[in-house]
This record gives C-alpha cells, sequence and structure tokens, in this order.
C-alpha cells in the first residue's frame, strides 16, 4: 500500500465495509465508515458465517482470498469470547475432497469421512475444523476495533456514490445489494436466506448439506446463543418476512440429521438478502478529477467467508499510486 496517509470514504456497515475499513484505518489512512443502518441489523448480522466458500465466484480468486481470510480468523479464535470466532469441527456433506482448491490444505482436520460418521441418506462428506463465527458479537467487535484505529463510523444513506465522492477522492463501495442502485449494477440479485434459532439440546459440531442451484439447504450451526438451523437460497426474492411453512420444513430437515432438535424451543426466526452477483466485483474505477470509486461486492454467501482477503485487496486498490 502507499507511504502516505489518504482520506477515505468507506460505504456499507456490513462484514465487507468494516473489515476493508479496518484495514484501511490499521495501514494508517484516515477512514470514515458510511452506514444506512446500524451494524447489527445489516445482512451480515444474520449470516451462519461458517467459514466455507458458498454461492461466490471466481474459485481461483475466492481461494486465494478465502486463504488470507482463514489466517485472521484463526487467529480471532485465540479470544473467543472477544471476537465472536471458534474453530469448530463439523461435517460438509456430499462433498468431494478433490477439486477443492489450495485453500483446503489450510484447513485443520480437513479429511473425508468414514462411513460410519455420515447421517443416514448421506454417501459421502468431508470432516474439518474451520472458523465458526457468532455475527452480532464478532461486527460489534470488529467495529470497536475500526474506532481505536482512528475510524469514525457515520450513520449516514446515499442515494449515490457521487454524494461520497463530493467528500473525499478515494471511497471504497461496499454497499452489497445497495450498489443495486448506488452503482447501477443490475447484474446484482438477492437470494433469501432464512434462518430458524432453537435452544441447544447438546449439539457441539456443525453440519452442511448445500445442493448447487436449489433452493433448499440443510444446515445446523451451533452458536453461543442457541442452535442456527437453516436454510433457504431463494434467488431474485425480496422477502424480509418470515415463512411459517419454511420455518417448519427446515427444522424437519435438520432434525433428520440431529434427531434431538425436532423438540427443541424455537428463539428466534431471522431472514437475509445474500447479494448475490455472476462474480464478485472487485475493481477500481476513476472519478472525473483525479479520484476513485473502488467497488468491493458481489459476494454471495460468502461474504464472512472472504471478508479479509478481499478487504486487503480493496485496501490495494483505494490506495495505489496511479
Amino acid at each position: 500500500m502507499s507511504g502516505t496517509s489518504t482520506d477515505v470514504i468507506v460505504v456499507g456497515g456490513g462484514v465487507i465495509g468494516l473489515t476493508t475499513a479496518v484495514v484501511l484505518a490499521e495501514s494508517g489512512h484516515h477512514v470514515r465508515l458510511w452506514t444506512r443502518d446500524p451494524v447489527a441489523r445489516t445482512t451480515s448480522a444474520v449470516a451462519g458465517a461458517l467459514v466455507w466458500p458458498y454461492r461466490i465466484e471466481p474459485a481461483r480468486q475466492v481461494g486465494a482470498w478465502l486463504e488470507e481470510s482463514l489466517r485472521h480468523y484463526v487467529q480471532l479464535a485465540r479470544t473467543p469470547d472477544r471476537t465472536g470466532v471458534r474453530v469448530v469441527a463439523g461435517l460438509m456433506a456430499d462433498t468431494p475432497l478433490v477439486g477443492l482448491g489450495s485453500w483446503a490444505s489450510k484447513v485443520p482436520e480437513l479429511r473425508e469421512a468414514r462411513a460410519d460418521e455420515l447421517p443416514d441418506g448421506v454417501a459421502q462428506g468431508l470432516r474439518a475444523a474451520v472458523p465458526l463465527i457468532d455475527m452480532p458479537v464478532y461486527l460489534r467487535w470488529l467495529k470497536a476495533r475500526l474506532r481505536t484505529a482512528g475510524g469514525i463510523v457515520e450513520r449516514r444513506s446515499v442515494t449515490g456514490l457521487a454524494e461520497p465522492a463530493a467528500e473525499s477522492s478515494v471511497v471504497v463501495d461496499c454497499t452489497g445489494l445497495g450498489a443495486r442502485e448506488l452503482a447501477g449494477d443490475a447484474s446484482l440479485y438477492p437470494v433469501r436466506g432464512q434462518v430458524v434459532i432453537v435452544e441447544n439440546p447438546g449439539i457441539d459440531e456443525w453440519f452442511v448439506a448445500a445442493v448447487p442451484g436449489s433452493s433448499e439447504t440443510t444446515y445446523l450451526m451451533p452458536q453461543p446463543y442457541g442452535v442456527l438451523l437453516g436454510g433457504t437460497a431463494s434467488a431474485h426474492s425480496w422477502d424480509l418476512s418470515p415463512d411459517p411453512a419454511e420455518a417448519e420444513a427446515i427444522v424437519a430437515r435438520c432434525a433428520r440429521i440431529r434427531p434431538e432438535l425436532a423438540g427443541a424451543r424455537v428463539l428466534e426466526h431471522r431472514v437475509g438478502l445474500r447479494p448475490a452477483r455472476p462474480r464478485v466485483r472487485l475493481e477500481a474505477v476513476p472519478l472525473p478529477g483525479g479520484g476513485r470509486v473502488v467497488h468491493n461486492y458481489g459476494h454471495g454467501g460468502a461474504g464472512v467467508t472472504v471478508a479479509w482477503g478481499c478487504a486487503v485487496a480493496a485496501a490495494r486498490l483505494a490506495v495505489a499510486t496511479p
């Protein structure tokens, strides 16, 4: 990165925007983060937040971003009470080891699951220990880390990127689905995800079965506040209201994997919209007058998974010498 200090406005208060702002601020730049919603009400706060690539392209770059992110999360897992990051073992169903990419070599305890480790109806899978993140805790911690580094967080809505560009020559666009309007990007679309939070009946491992292209997924993730059960992947749906029938189906699918979940008390329903795109947009675009906008959005269902890798890349673009 540049050795001189730069004034930067980062737009977007989810995990992508916060992480990018932290990287910039800790590199000595003057950072203002503009967020329309409180951090706790962003799409990131709803995420299951298992560090594993899901609905994100291009694969080659994703692998490099994931490796960088994994390195950070493993370090943060040393103080889970503060950061919300833990390394947890679990099973990724119906996924072969071959073809995962070089990032797989960095995942602790990754191996093919034995037949006796597979639930009924699951033909193959991978055992692994990966970061699993309590997002409300983690987002609060990220926000505090940004402020410690001198960053400023402002609640502010914008109708276009010209607004921050009028106040800073460097703008980083981390607006997720908001970029559909702010950046005029019609290729962005929502993938609706619904989850159910239930009391934990004693589950200490995660499980994921995600069929590519399917609108239904099955996953369960033990968090300090309960077990997060999922889920759905409904493309082009903007509906943020929980669907009772979908919630019932989610619990039923998860109970087929772990029968003790069938009677677990429901604590909460959550819905979020993943910002999907044919591929992540991570590029710098020059502005009239010599400024630039760096776009960092379109991470689909893997924003948490690649957040640090994309933040480092976006920060480099933001302060690079023309």
